[in-house]
């Protein structure tokens, strides 16, 4: 489990913090999505989960423990994280940038043993990028390569996956397939934490919604309790209105042109 608890985060020479006051967790065995417009705080939140932003205030803790205490290879055994943006500084096999999933299970000079290639395999298989592993990560579109990088965190394992933006440059197929996946993997036991601006996908596949603005909390609960017309129009300040999904009853976000803005 991944809890924030009253997290403030604040970047070096910033007159305000970008995260304030946050609380939530993302518990096993189920989807967690965190979403909000652009600024909100969302990417911080990871951002501090990698360790590349301290907190101020408050605490993280991974499974009980609290993060900034835990060892980074301790904490990369425990939780894999997609970031938003990531590039090789030269390309790689693959096949290799996959198994890079496993470092942190082995030794420096240790090879991989029986239980590292059937989590390669197994990551290989569910992220289905079979195809792509004799190509370098060069050689990769943009979906591509992201199903690539969700192969990489899949290889290697943990209690909890941690996404940001998993579905940029997929188009319709993909978004669904990473979504169904996410969701697969959290009825195995996983806590999956994602970031996305799908609210619509989101809102079919989580089963918790934290709603960020302005470094804030602005809403948490069900799809249900944070889709709501008033609440998403003030956060992202655009006219909108709230249907239902015809397929799973779910709710969905239907912007409207803002036609007092011409």
């Amino acid at each position: 489990m991944i809890r924030f608890e009253d997290v403030v985060l604040r970047y070096s020479g910033a007159a305000t913090a970008a995260v304030n006051g946050v609380s939530f967790h993302a518990l096993r065995g189920r989807v967690t999505a965190v979403v909000g417009p652009n600024g909100s705080g969302k990417s911080t939140l990871v951002r501090a989960l990698l360790g590349r932003i301290a907190t101020t205030g408050g605490r993280i803790t991974l499974d009980g423990a609290p993060l900034d205490a835990l060892q980074r290879r301790r904490i990369a055994q425990q939780m894999a994280v997609v970031p938003q943006r990531e590039e090789p500084v030269f390309p790689l096999d693959v096949r290799e940038y996959v198994a890079l999933g496993r470092h942190p299970h082995g030794g420096p000079f240790s090879g991989r043993d029986a239980a590292d290639r059937e989590a390669i395999a197994r990551a290989v298989e569910r992220a289905a990028v079979a195809e792509f592993l004799d190509r370098t990560t060069d050689a990769l579109s943009g979906g591509e390569w992201q199903r690539v990088r969700i192969a990489r965190a899949l290889a290697q394992g943990g209690t909890a996956l941690v996404l940001d933006e998993p579905t940029t440059f997929l188009d319709i197929a993909h978004e669904m397939a990473v979504f169904e996946l996410l969701d697969s993997l959290a009825r195995e036991g996983l806590a999956v934490l994602l970031v996305s601006h799908q609210l619509n996908l989101v809102a079919r596949f989580a089963d918790h919604i934290v709603l960020m603005h302005r470094g804030a909390v602005a809403a948490a609960g069900t799809p249900a309790d944070v889709m709501r017309g008033e609440i998403l129009e003030r956060v992202y300040e655009w006219p909108l209105v709230i249907s239902r999904d015809p397929a799973v009853g779910a709710p969905v976000l239907v912007p409207l042109r803002n036609r007092g803005a011409r």
